[in-house]
């Protein structure tokens, strides 16, 4: 049975034609080979775009950020407005020398575009112009300097916007790649995801002591991270491992230890003392390991890290660090991922009861294009490829009000998809993609918010909740929590119709409370100021907007999806439709995807 005329829609995306599915696959399926040609175009320089600050004139919906062009992922894509002219910019975070830039298209490419450099953002040089883009995957040779790179399209070859898989920028830095030979890594503060026993701690892979190692327990995944102490530029990254190493892992920086930038990844890793060439910034490392060679832990007796230039921002002897326990959710809960079977299409599902008993799997449903099973007559499906796709679940019958639903879109050799609470919280759902090169990602509620009762959830929400808030936990009840642009005390006419307009009016949008929950009206085309709203952040600088640790701090602010940020794992939740503005959101992708389970919960 259909279900779209009675289930409100969360995200909105383009739906994808077959044609862009297909180039889509293709693109992705070629990442391998470009990434091997461009490697020996640029052997003396470096990737200096990937994983740094993108901004854009417009994106055309949340599924298209413009940090999508530089995330080394040729699976997501940057995409714009449906008009001229349109930019993507990237700070590079320090003036450079730049040799090349490649332009990896989707099918909706640019006919007339510049490249053009900037030392602050404002006035540009052009490096490169053409009138005849071909679109596809360009690599231009370009001479010039600047902190700031972007491409700036002047005429579309299609009706649609302008979308680019990925924008690399080669060069580098200051116009020296010289790397530093002190271990910036030795004696500072490190912690892991766990540790074998007492005697391999995280600190001993950072002592100068290759006599003693971090060693973890015996699963995947597992991480060890530094903090640096302040912002640092990495230059290479040695690891020193034991028998017990990683086939398959990432080099991650980050600028708060939730918000992960891989500048380093592999699925054939060899043991022994590797030495990594990298670029990024961050005052957090770490090695995040997603497959072991050994059924033993991951081991390291050495973590070094290499930096060039200077850092930035206070030393600090302590450091906020990533509970080792609960970000994410144990391999138990799980079950055992080793029988589902392998997929003859592009993937396969695995739909797993985490009721608590309160319903057996006969009363589970799933229903995907109008067909509806219990998972104890069918817990698997066959994902084939499709465009902005639903799965809906039900407890009790496939025509329950106890409904929710998660959403995707799978091409040939990908998969993106999230959970979402934009519309509404009525089930709790939880997903795990896991992939072939290793790559094994959970969203969704927590452990914690799983394993306690409805009632519980619903009071527990009420109870963090401000005054202007605490309706929604009894509105829908027991069936929903909508969200507050949905919610009749938030809109026209509601005893709290200005809740949020009049914060937004001092920052000069004028927009309806609703209209700023919702991210609709002027806000549909300005992602980043409707997250800044939602989090009140909109009345600081530019820079500190989307910091993680400035959101939710004083009200007026969306507490409806603080509430689902605070029980999701790692923090990640869709609590409002730009939720994904500085990687906050619950949407994963990755390509060569073989298993997606979803637990759904009471």
């Amino acid at each position: 049975m259909s279900l779209a005329s009675t289930v409100p829609l969360g995200r909105r995306r383009r739906p994808l034609t077959l044609t862009a599915i297909i180039v889509g696959a293709i693109v992705a399926l070629l990442a391998g080979y470009t990434a091997v040609v461009v490697g020996q175009a640029h052997a003396a320089d470096t990737l200096l775009s990937q994983g740094k600050t993108a901004t854009a004139s417009s994106t055309e919906n949340a599924g298209t950020p413009a940090s999508a062009a530089v995330d080394g992922n040729t699976g997501t894509r940057w995409s714009s407005a449906f008009s001229d002219p349109q930019w993507l910019q990237v700070d590079l975070g320090a003036s450079a020398s730049i040799s090349s830039v490649v332009l990896t298209w989707e099918t909706a490419s640019a006919k007339s575009f510049q490249i053009q450099t900037s030392a602050d953002g404002a006035t540009w040089t052009n490096i490169y112009s053409t009138t005849t883009g071909p679109g596809g995957t360009q690599t231009l040779p370009v001479t010039g300097t600047g902190r700031f790179v972007r491409m700036n399209g002047t005429a579309r070859n299609t009706v649609y916007g302008y979308s680019l898989w990925e924008f690399q920028v080669f060069g580098t830095i200051g116009g020296t790649s010289t790397c530093g030979t002190a271990n910036a890594a030795q004696g500072k503060l490190a912690t892991a995801s766990s540790t074998e026993n007492a005697g391999t701690p995280a600190s001993a892979a950072v002592d100068g002591n290759t006599g003693t190692r971090w060693s973890s327990a015996f699963a995947d995944p597992q991480w060890l991270q530094v903090d640096l102490g302040a912002t640092t530029t990495v230059c290479q990254v040695v690891l020193n491992w034991e028998a017990a190493f990683a086939t398959a892992f990432q080099i991650q920086v980050s600028a708060n230890a939730t918000t992960w930038t891989t500048i380093y990844s592999t699925t054939t890793g060899t043991g022994g003392v590797q030495t990594l060439a990298v670029n990024g910034s961050g005052r957090f490392i770490r090695m995040n390991g997603t497959a072991r060679a050994t059924p033993y832990g991951y081991s390291l007796w050495e973590f070094g890290v290499f930096t060039s230039g200077p850092t930035t921002g206070p030393t600090q002897t302590a450091s906020p660090t990533p509970t080792p326990t609960g970000t994410t959710t144990p391999d138990a809960f799980w079950g055992d991922t080793s029988t589902i079977p392998a997929a003859q299409n592009v993937m396969e599902l695995k739909i797993l009861n985490r009721t608590n008993g309160q319903y057996p799997d006969s009363q589970v449903f799933w229903s995907y294009n109008g067909v509806a099973h219990s998972i104890a007559d069918q817990p698997y499906f066959d994902m084939p490829v499709n465009s902005a796709g639903r799965m809906y679940f039900f407890l009790g019958s496939p025509t329950s009000q106890y409904q929710d639903f998660i959403e995707f879109t799978v091409g040939a050799s990908v998969f993106n998809g999230n959970t979402t609470r934009v519309d509404a919280f009525a089930l709790k759902i939880a997903m795990r993609l896991h992939a072939h090169d290793g790559y094994d990602a959970q969203v969704g509620e927590n452990l914690a918010t799983f394993q306690e009762s409805r009632t519980a959830t619903f009071n527990r929400f009420a109870a963090a909740m401000p005054t202007e808030f605490k309706s929604l936990a009894t509105v829908g009840a027991p069936f929903r929590i909508p969200a507050p642009g949905s919610a009749p005390v938030f809109q026209a006419g509601g005893q709290y119709q200005t809740y949020m307009s009049s914060y937004a009016a001092t920052v000069g949008v004028n927009e309806s409370t609703s209209n700023i929950f919702g991210c609709a009206g002027s806000l549909a085309a300005n992602p980043s100021m409707c997250a800044a709203l939602n989090r009140h952040t909109a009345q600081l600088p530019t820079a500190q907007q989307q910091t993680p640790s400035n959101f939710y701090l004083a009200p007026p602010a969306n507490y409806y999806a603080k509430f689902w940020h605070d029980n999701a794992i790692n923090a990640l939740a869709y609590g409002f439709p730009y939720d994904d503005v500085a990687g906050q959101s619950s949407f994963i992708s990755h390509g060569s995807p073989q298993w997606l389970e979803v637990a759904v919960g009471w």
